[in-house]
C-alpha cells in the first residue's frame, strides 16, 4: 500500500492541444515554473440578530494555469498572441559605408526596398539628409564628398528566406486547448509517482512581456491560462498512478 503523503519539487511538462481540432499544437517542456490554482466564489444567506451566516452557496468555479519560462520559441509566442507566422519581414537596418574613390558611390549589401533609404554623413548621423539616387545594391550621391569619406545609411530590408514573424493584430486573439501535464509526487516511503493533469478548456491570456537586458538572469516570460469548463461541465484532473 502506497504512502498518501507526498510531496512535489518538479515542473509539469505540458502539452498544448487545440481545443477545436484536438490536434497537438505546443509541446512545453522547457518550464521551470508551473502553478494550477482553482478558484471559487462563496455567497451566504444571512439571518437573525447579529446578521450571523446561516447558508452558503458556492458558484464561479474556475482557476488558472501559470507558467513561468525562460525559454522561448516562436511556437510559445503564437500561443500566447494569437498571431499568425508569417515566412517574411520588413524591418529598417543601419549601416556605416565608404564611399567609393569618387565620392559620390556607396554600395550596401542589400537591395533596399524602394523609396526607403537615406543617407547621412558619419558625423552627422539623423542630421542632415544627403541626396542620392538607388539602383539595386548602389547609391549614388548627388553631390560627391571625398573618396573613401564614411556615411550611415538607413534602409528598409526585406527578408524572405529563413523568417518566422509573428503577425499581432488588434483582432487576434488566443485559441482555446486541452493541456495535458506529467511530473512526478515523492512519497514518505521514498516512492515516486507519476502525477497527471489535464485541463479540460484553457484559455491563454493575451498578455506577454519580453524583456532584453544586458545583465542578471535571463528574461523570464510568465504566461496564464484561465481555466474553463467544457461542454461536460469539466474544469481539472488530477491524477496520481500508482506503479
Amino acid at each position: 500500500m502506497t504512502n498518501p503523503n507526498m510531496a512535489n519539487r518538479e515542473v509539469c511538462d505540458l502539452i498544448f492541444v487545440d481545443y477545436a481540432t484536438k490536434k497537438p499544437f505546443l509541446n512545453l517542456d522547457f518550464a521551470n515554473v508551473s502553478t494550477t490554482e482553482l478558484t471559487g466564489e462563496s455567497v451566504f444567506a444571512y439571518g437573525g440578530k447579529g446578521h450571523p451566516k446561516r447558508v452558503q452557496f458556492s458558484g464561479e468555479r474556475g482557476g488558472t494555469l501559470t507558467i513561468e519560462t525562460q525559454i522561448q520559441t516562436v511556437k510559445l509566442w503564437q500561443l500566447i498572441t494569437g498571431g499568425e507566422i508569417n515566412k517574411s519581414a520588413k524591418f529598417v537596418t543601419r549601416i556605416e559605408a565608404v564611399v567609393d574613390e569618387a565620392g559620390t558611390g556607396i554600395t550596401l549589401p542589400d537591395v533596399p526596398v524602394t523609396g526607403s533609404t537615406v543617407v547621412y554623413a558619419a558625423d552627422d548621423d539623423c542630421g542632415t539628409e544627403l541626396a542620392c539616387t538607388v539602383a539595386s545594391k548602389t547609391v549614388t550621391l548627388a553631390s560627391a564628398l571625398n573618396g573613401g569619406d564614411k556615411v550611415i545609411v538607413y534602409y528598409m530590408k526585406e527578408v524572405t528566406e529563413g523568417v518566422q514573424r509573428i503577425n499581432v493584430k488588434s483582432t487576434s486573439f488566443p485559441k482555446n486547448f486541452i493541456v495535458y501535464g506529467d511530473t512526478i509526487m515523492k512519497t514518505e516511503d521514498d516512492e515516486i509517482l507519476p502525477y497527471r493533469l489535464v485541463a479540460a478548456k484553457c484559455a491563454p491570456q493575451s498578455n506577454m512581456s519580453l524583456s532584453f537586458s544586458n545583465n542578471g538572469d535571463p528574461g523570464t516570460i510568465s504566461i496564464v491560462c484561465d481555466l474553463l469548463a467544457d461542454q461536460d461541465d469539466n474544469i481539472l484532473d488530477l491524477i496520481l498512478i500508482e506503479e
